[in-house]
């Protein structure tokens, strides 16, 4: 048995901030993908994944819910029979390693499904959302279900609200300089402690204040800049966030790429963001001159993600 392909995805923009309902815009990462197989010999990976999928199949078994139902026994059959979840998706990278996998046993189990060959409606898009979020908060405590739903549809999608999704149409790629590039930490992030750390700034007046003022409006900037493919003004405003994240997320910001981080925003190389919810995994970068950044940055491990 071998299911469909489904891929990482990117948060270009908003994380955190789609906790508060601020914009957002993710976009698919060909580069990793998974599907679902069976094997008879389960071992190393394969046989880690299987544990996994038993853990999430009792998780589902107990979930109190209208918004959707599977057929458990199917599951439950092909668990028995070697099920897995073949990946090469980096798993606590911040690229969905978790989503790839709940936009699987969504596609294979879940009765009555909603497909993406149907007219995919705002209400439809929120549905699938939340839907995912209740899936996926075995894996992390907590979901926005933006993950699976991205890897699911396999389509770009513009978060304007909690309430408000619509899939985006992003500029074509360009044979320019400028890059979207991602950064390896080399270490693993774990989600759920970065998320517990921002809730618990968020209970502070000054974070609040600007994550809704600053954050939101830099945030939103980048994004109408980047659907327009408005360069120049793009870099201005990933500059502004990539200084507004150094000096309030550190904790999110392996120790070991303080420095890295602020040397971009000094020199202009390159500009860097949080991937995902940080704390290791991939950080985001940016850059005019991708060849310039790749000097600046030639003691580590970069990957293009999308061209200007």
């Amino acid at each position: 048995m071998k299911g469909p392909l489904f891929y990482a995805k990117i948060l270009l923009f908003g994380e955190y901030g789609i906790i508060k309902d601020s914009k957002g815009l993710a976009i698919p990462f060909n580069s990793y993908k998974g599907a679902l197989k069976s094997s008879k010999n389960l071992e190393g990976n394969a046989k880690k994944s299987n544990e996994s999928l038993l853990g999430f199949y009792n998780y589902l078994s107990n979930l109190k819910t209208d918004l959707v139902s599977f057929d458990l026994e199917s599951l439950k059959e092909d668990i028995n029979e070697g099920l897995y979840f073949d990946s090469s998706i980096p798993q606590g990278y911040g690229v969905g390693s978790s989503g790839a996998l709940v936009a699987s046993i969504y596609d294979k189990y879940a009765i009555n499904k909603i497909t993406v060959l149907e007219n995919l409606t705002r209400d439809k898009l929120l549905k699938l959302k939340n839907i995912f979020s209740v899936m996926e908060s075995f894996f992390h405590g907590k979901s926005s279900g933006l993950d699976p739903l991205n890897s699911y549809l396999s389509l770009p999608i513009l978060i304007n609200s909690k309430d408000n999704l619509e899939p985006a149409g992003i500029p074509s790629q360009k044979e320019g300089k400028g890059a979207v590039f991602l950064l390896d930490s080399e270490q693993i992030g774990e989600t759920e402690p970065m998320v517990n750390i921002f809730m618990n700034k968020m209970k502070n007046e000054g974070f609040r204040k600007m994550i809704s003022e600053e954050f939101a409006t830099y945030t939103d900037a980048c994004i109408d800049d980047f659907l327009k493919g408005d360069v120049k003004s793009l870099f201005g405003n990933v500059k502004q966030l990539s200084k507004l994240v150094l000096h309030n997320f550190k904790p999110m910001i392996p120790n070991t790429f303080h420095k890295v981080w602020e040397d971009g925003i000094q020199t202009n190389d390159y500009y860097l963001k949080l991937c995902g919810s940080g704390g290791g995994g991939y950080i985001l970068g940016f850059t005019e001159d991708y060849e310039k950044a790749k000097k600046s940055l030639e003691n580590y491990k970069l990957e293009l993600v999308y061209n200007f």
